[in-house]
């Protein structure tokens, strides 16, 4: 006689709804409350100096005048933007700083990624840390005693340039009165200071790179040189990418102390950038709105040449910042 066993019902219990959206957002929140805590200083930082001003950016459409509210302001449109584009000083200036940013950009990655590579290739830790402090000093110089130091190296009867010139029987040369040849001045002086601090990074980066892939390289006969450039440069690439990227959202910031510093009437068709252009025409005359066009136009450019780079690099397959 078979006993037919009935099937057994298990009851699952319903699971408890999870949070989500803005329940989920909350439940994190309170998790991190030290983390949130220690952030908010720098995000009301953020607010009140970097967004808080973008008010002022109304003025670029108004033929502002300091002594009238806001609603006693007149409106002028694009009238200011439409100025700056048929000036030829202002044309002239965005050479400049277009000319100037890429020569800085250029010099500075190529200089400190080869500074980086034969760093690391060094054996002697004492040597070593003798060149990166050297090469690191010039940072911490002010530009006003930098362009000091370039401005007496360069010196028409005391500057050690010229006197080697006088040795080797060429005539003295007026460096920073032709103005051709500032340009080439600035760029070497920006590699000078920032050399050594650009290279920090690219030195942190390597100290990441798997060692096992060296000594795998030597097992299989590759010089040091192919180590380099077979290992090393290659593990580089995503923070190159990403610095590049970053750098380029700065690439109509070209500086101001130095072209300030160590420009003068004889150069000041190569020197002019478009931070002087602002003081000079803008706030200097109290032209406030022109100043205002001309800021948010270098602006609007950096966002371009960010968002441009970053899209290359997501499509190219390399790190991106978003």
């Amino acid at each position: 006689m078979s006993v037919k066993s009935e099937p057994v019902s298990v009851v699952i219990p319903p699971e408890p709804n999870k949070p989500t959206g803005l329940k989920l957002f909350l439940k994190k929140c309170g998790q991190q409350k030290a983390l949130l805590a220690m952030s908010l200083p720098f995000v009301l930082w953020l607010v009140v100096f970097k967004y808080v001003p973008l008010w002022g950016w109304t003025m670029a459409f108004q033929d502002f005048k300091p002594a009238k509210s806001f609603s006693e302001q007149e409106w002028v449109g694009f009238e200011h933007f439409s100025f700056l584009f048929s000036d030829e000083a202002f044309l002239r200036v965005l050479r400049n700083t277009l000319a100037m940013s890429a020569i800085n950009l250029v010099l500075g990655f190529v200089t400190a990624i080869i500074l980086a590579l034969l760093l690391n290739e060094l054996r002697h830790i004492g040597f070593k840390k003798i060149v990166q402090t050297i090469s690191y000093m010039p940072h911490f110089l002010s530009w006003v005693v930098a362009a000091s130091i370039i401005s007496y190296t360069l010196s028409l009867e005391n500057g050690i340039i010229n006197i080697a010139l006088v040795k080797l029987g060429f005539e003295p040369i007026l460096w920073l009165g032709i103005g051709e040849y500032f340009w080439g001045i600035l760029g070497t002086s920006e590699v000078w200071k920032n050399l050594g601090w650009n290279t920090i990074i690219y030195l942190a980066a390597i100290t990441m790179i798997d060692q096992e892939q060296y000594e795998a390289a030597e097992i299989d006969g590759a010089s040091r040189l192919q180590r380099m450039l077979l290992i090393t440069l290659p593990a580089l690439k995503p923070t190159i990418v990403i610095l590049l990227i970053m750098n380029l959202g700065h690439i109509l910031e070209a500086g101001f102390e130095a072209q300030y510093l160590l420009g003068n009437p004889m150069n000041i068709e190569y020197s002019e950038v478009l931070e002087i252009f602002v003081l000079k025409y803008g706030i200097s005359m109290g032209n406030f709105s022109l100043a205002t066009a001309a800021g948010i136009f270098k602006t609007v450019v950096s966002f371009i040449f960010l968002f441009t780079a970053n899209s290359i690099a997501k499509k190219l397959g390399q790190a991106r910042l978003f």
